[in-house]
């Protein structure tokens, strides 16, 4: 079984460390992570019984799989370090935002890379993650990224053009969700029912929602017929979003989110 080594120890690769140990998708012993916050790495081997290193290098000299998990703003410095010690036989997993596939491989050289966007979930194994395989990647690394992602949540391939609109929808998105959650709890809330059960009931019909678009099979289109009584409350409801142009706003949101990624990604 591979070795996998993370540079960063931080809420997403914690995140992703606990999916690969509760899946069982390779021992806790051939699992390293590195970072610069000792206290960080002492918690990391507590809680899942791991190796730890201050060192980004052992990580590169020991692993097979190299994850990335810093902020974008020191991955070249990162790179630049550990450069010396890839080799072709490496797969590079980078989870850094705004940084392409082309901008590690200029770095690493003809290096097996994939950029992956996951997304906060991942903390409660609810995860949405894209992964996008660079040129040099093979289908057995592709399905290895796939596992490996699989673990804390759902995962698609996708092609890296579109990762900006991925972001968007995926990565930025549960903001938005819990925007909304939220708005829906407090319109009860103002109806004169507590913010706590509200909340409850806004949260879990959210996930009860998600989950039925999930596992049916039915477009969200069908779902809403299903629910929707002519005449009745959740048609009105229904009239309320359409006259207050919820679609438009909607793609608006998705729309300037997935701008900015972009923008992000040329800096």
């Amino acid at each position: 079984m591979n070795k996998i080594g993370f540079i960063g120890g931080g809420k997403m690769a914690s995140a992703i460390i606990k999916g690969i140990v509760n899946s069982h998708w390779c021992k806790n012993q051939d699992i390293i992570v590195s970072d610069k916050n000792e206290s960080s790495l002492a918690l990391l081997k507590e809680n899942f019984n791991i190796q730890v290193t201050t060192s980004n290098i052992e990580i590169a000299k020991t692993s097979d799989i190299i994850l990335l998990a810093v902020k974008p703003f020191v991955l070249r410095d990162v790179l630049e370090e550990i450069k010396p010690f890839i080799t072709k036989k490496h797969l590079v997993l980078s989870i850094a935002a705004g940084i392409s596939i082309n901008t590690i491989e200029e770095i690493l050289g003809e290096v097996s890379v994939i950029r992956i966007m996951p997304n906060t979930p991942a903390l409660v194994n609810e995860g949405m993650s894209a992964i996008c395989p660079g040129k040099y990647t093979d289908k057995n690394q592709v399905k290895t990224a796939l596992e490996i992602f699989n673990s804390v949540g759902k995962v698609i391939e996708s092609d890296e053009k579109y990762i900006d609109i991925i972001t968007a929808i995926s990565g930025s998105g549960p903001a938005f969700y819990y925007y909304i959650i939220d708005e829906i709890a407090k319109a009860g809330h103002k109806l004169g029912l507590d913010y706590e059960t509200c909340l409850k009931l806004s949260a879990q019909t959210a996930f009860g929602s998600a989950k039925m678009i999930m596992e049916s099979g039915i477009s969200p289109e069908q779902l809403i017929i299903n629910v929707t009584t002519p005449g009745g409350c959740t048609a009105v409801g229904n009239d309320v979003l359409k006259e207050n142009n919820i679609s438009d706003i909607l793609f608006d949101t998705i729309e300037k989110t997935a701008q900015k990624a972009f923008e992000l990604g040329k800096n």
